[in-house]
C-alpha cells in the first residue's frame, strides 16, 4: 500500500509515500543499546577531497547495529517491534531472544509482532528463519545472503528484493539473483526465507527538491547546461546533445564496461546482461 495525498499545497502534488502500517505505533526512537553515532562524510574521502559528488547536509541520523550474522542457533526469538530504519530502503525488526539478548534484523515481508524466529539447520520453513543454503528446500525465496561462510550477509539486503534457489551440488548452491544474474554460492553460506519488506519503496515520489535535501542529496546540473571547460557534453550554440554519454572525466557510460576480461568470476553461471 501507498499514502497519496491531496494537493492543497504545492509540496503535497504527485506526492506518494510508502505505507508505514506495518511499522509500530511512534515511539522514543530506536533501541539505545543498538545505536551509534553516524559521522557525515558528504561525499568526501579520508583527504577531504570529494570523491561522490551530489552529497551533503541531510538529517541528522543514528546509525542501528543490524545483525547479518544471525549466528545464534537454536535459540528462539520473539518479534518485539518493526520499525523504520533512516539508513536503508527496507525495515528492521527488534528480536528479543530468550537468553535476554535484543538484536535488530532485516524484517522480511509479512512478519509481524510476537512472531516467533530463529536461526536453524532444518525445519521450520517459515518466514523469517535464518539457516544454511544445503537445508533450504529448493525453488524458496531467500534474503539477506552470505557470500562467504560466518563473514556476514551482503547479497540481496535492499527493499522487496528477494533470490531463488534454483538447484544444489558439489558444495555449492545456483541462486537466481534479482538481477537475473545465475551464481554458484558455497552451501555454508546462511541465508533467511522471504523477502525484505518495503516492497513499495520504487513506487515513492519525492514530489519536491526539498525532501531529496533531507535525505542528503544535492542537486545535479546536467552536462548540456555546462561550458566545454566544465563537461565534455558542455558548449554549443543553443541547444546541443552529447555525443556520446560520458562523465566529466570523459568515462563512458551506457553500455561501457569497466570490469577487466581476465578476472571474471567463474561462480557466475549466467550474466545479467541479456543476450
Amino acid at each position: 500500500m501507498t499514502k497519496k495525498f491531496r494537493p492543497i499545497t504545492p509540496s503535497l502534488r504527485k506526492l506518494v509515500l510508502p505505507s508505514t502500517d506495518e511499522l509500530n505505533p511512534v515511539k522514543k526512537g530506536p533501541l539505545k543499546s543498538l545505536t551509534r553515532s553516524k559521522k557525515k562524510t558528504n561525499g568526501r574521502n579520508n583527504l577531504g577531497r570529494i570523491t561522490c559528488r551530489h552529497r551533503g547536509g541531510g538529517h541528522k541520523r543514528k546509525f542501528r547495529k543490524i545483525d547479518f550474522r544471525r549466528e545464534k542457533i537454536n535459540i528462539e526469538a520473539k518479534v518485539a517491534s518493526i520499525e523504520y530504519d533512516p539508513n536503508r530502503t527496507g525495515h528492521i525488526a527488534l528480536l528479543h531472544y530468550k537468553d535476554g539478548e535484543k538484536r535488530y534484523i532485516l524484517a522480511p515481508q509479512g512478519i509481524k509482532v510476537g512472531d516467533i524466529v530463529a536461526t536453524t539447520k532444518g525445519a521450520p520453513f517459515k518466514v523469517g528463519y535464518c539457516m544454511p543454503l544445503k537445508y533450504l528446500p529448493l525453488g524458496s525465496f531467500i534474503h539477506n545472503i552470505e557470500m562467504y561462510p560466518k563473514r556476514g550477509a551482503v547479497l540481496v539486503r535492499s527493499a522487496g528484493l528477494s533470490a531463488q534457489l534454483l538447484a544444489r551440488g558439489e558444495g555449492n548452491a545456483t541462486i537466481k539473483m534479482p538481477s537475473g544474474e545465475v551464481r554458484l554460492i558455497n552451501e555454508e553460506c546462511f541465508a533467511t526465507l522471504g523477502i525484505v519488506s518495503n516492497a513499495e519503496h520504487n513506487l515513492r515520489v519525492d514530489a519536491k527538491a526539498g525532501r531529496s535535501r533531507w535525505k542528503g542529496i544535492r542537486p545535479t546540473v546536467r552536462g548540456t547546461a555546462m561550458n566545454p571547460v566544465d563537461h565534455p557534453h558542455g558548449g554549443g550554440e543553443g541547444k546541443s546533445k552529447g555525443n556520446l554519454p560520458q562523465s566529466p572525466w570523459a568515462q563512458y557510460a551506457k553500455g561501457f564496461r569497466t570490469r577487466v576480461k581476465k578476472n571474471k568470476n567463474k561462480m557466475i553461471i549466467k550474466s545479467r546482461r541479456k543476450k
